[in-house]
């Protein structure tokens, strides 16, 4: 098994496989992913301006998993973190060290840049993802708030 993380800028080809991995992560979160977010996404990953960047995993040559991350600022700190907005890896690559990679290898670009600490969030019931996550990173105790400011679509 050949194991490669590519910058999704870099791969503008791979776009229909990295729409299949969007999908399948938003349909696990129960929302459905509209060809106008998909494309607002897709504009962001490959646009080397915007904050928000992308890795594809590809096993054997094949995109089976997915991470957009950004830069956040940390005010307490005077410093910049880094935010992991999304992963997802198949279902069928699960097990096999794919998002340990994607989270490794966000790592590493933070490293590059500087930063102390990446965070994320993921549902309170994703025991799977939760397994891995517990051997790589310290749950925090913070409460997330969400407050609705206007009419979304």
């Amino acid at each position: 098994m050949t194991l490669e993380i590519l910058d999704i800028a870099a791969r503008p080809d791979l776009k229909p496989a990295w729409r299949a991995l969007f999908d399948g992560y938003s349909t696990f979160y129960k929302r459905q992913l509209t060809d106008p977010v998909a494309d607002a996404v897709w504009a962001w990953l490959t646009d080397r301006l915007h904050e928000v960047e992308g890795r594809l995993a590809l096993v054997d040559g094949t995109p089976v998993g997915l991470a957009h991350f950004r830069r956040q600022p940390r005010t307490g700190f005077g410093e910049d973190m880094g935010y992991l907005d999304d992963l997802f890896v198949s279902p069928d690559a699960r097990s096999g060290g794919v998002g340990r990679a994607l989270i490794e290898h966000v790592r590493e670009v933070g490293r590059g840049r500087g930063w102390r600490t990446i965070r994320w969030t993921t549902a309170d019931d994703n025991y799977r993802a939760r397994t891995l996550y517990d051997q790589l990173a310290a749950k925090t105790s913070w409460n997330l708030y969400e407050l609705t400011v206007g009419d979304t679509p």
